[in-house]
């Protein structure tokens, strides 16, 4: 087992931010409580607020995995092409 990180941005629709926000906020506490989850944390651009990103930390690529398997995730997913403009996720394996 190999720790993985995980960046992923989420772009609010015009309008949509707050709702967005809402979502995403709704994910944190659930997803901290997982098994295998070593951070999660969600931070709003500054010079874009419609952006959203998540700086993920996990004790290994099957921790990743269940974790979107969930209900909340999967509840996200789910309303995310209402909310999202665009939406972009990726793994990375650490090196040092």
């Amino acid at each position: 087992m190999s720790e993985v990180a995980v960046v992923a941005i989420f772009v609010a629709k015009p309008g949509r931010e707050d709702e967005l926000r809402q979502v995403l906020e709704a994910n944190v506490e659930p997803t901290r409580k997982e098994a295998g989850a070593l951070q999660y944390d969600l931070h709003r651009d500054i010079e874009e607020p419609r952006r959203f990103i998540f700086v993920e930390r996990w004790e290994s690529e099957a921790a990743l995995a269940k974790h979107g398997e969930l209900a909340h995730i999967q509840a996200f997913r789910a309303r995310s092409p209402e909310l999202c403009e665009h939406g972009e996720v990726r793994v990375a394996s650490k090196l040092l």
